[in-house]
């Protein structure tokens, strides 16, 4: 595998476990970085980019913390940042995305969904909670109705406030959509373990990058 393929790869993981690390810190702390959060949602939207930067705002640099997760998955050993929920979140992501792929109808209720949330945008900004609200309930009436369910775990506070919970939802919402990039970029499950020191190495290639 060409290290541009790898490369783009681990990109599109980066987007995911992202997405997964936000939803962890909202479920714990009821609090994310703003500006990774706009960066997810409006990965989103993203849905013919000139290349896979585009969908992360046009540089890897938007991705650090989900460079951090994937590095730690890969290797085992740099656990800065990393939790066992973070994991379970971007796991449970890609199997999600695997029974999506085999739902024609869902895949197109979903694509007509966030291009109705796309609209809005010309209205709102992306971070606006109209907009999350809407995502939010896209994901409840598609992803969330599968047998298998994403479990967010944290503070029964955070979890019980519902501007919180349409963020969590919409996060889940945007790692699904890094999922089917890493698909698209011919991502499969088991080079997690097979091409994982090649995932690592670009990791560690862009974290340097940004220090």
């Amino acid at each position: 595998m060409s290290n541009a393929a790898i490369k783009n790869q681990t990109l599109a993981l980066a987007g995911l476990f992202q997405a997964a690390h936000l939803v962890e810190q909202l479920a714990k702390t009821g609090q994310a970085n703003d500006k990774d959060l706009k960066i997810c949602i409006e990965s989103i939207f993203q849905t013919d980019p000139d290349n896979i930067e585009d969908v992360f705002g046009g540089t890897p640099d938007n991705l650090k913390i989900g460079f951090k997760e994937v590095r730690f998955l890969t290797d085992g050993k740099s656990r800065t940042g990393s939790s066992p929920d973070v994991m379970r979140y971007a796991l449970g992501i890609l199997h999600l995305e695997s029974k999506l792929r085999k739902n024609k109808v869902m895949m197109n209720k979903i694509a007509g969904g966030i291009d109705a949330s796309k609209r809005q945008l010309d209205h709102f900004h992306s971070s606006h909670e109209n907009l999350i609200a809407n995502l939010s309930g896209l994901y409840q009436e598609t992803l969330s109705t599968f047998r298998f369910r994403i479990h967010v775990t944290g503070d029964a506070q955070h979890l019980r406030n519902s501007h919180n919970a349409h963020k969590i939802r919409t996060l889940l919402l945007c790692a699904v959509r890094s999922a089917i990039l890493w698909r698209q970029m011919g991502g499969k499950r088991w080079q997690l373990l097979f091409n994982r020191k090649k995932l690592n190495i670009a990791c560690q290639n862009a974290l340097r990058h940004l220090e």
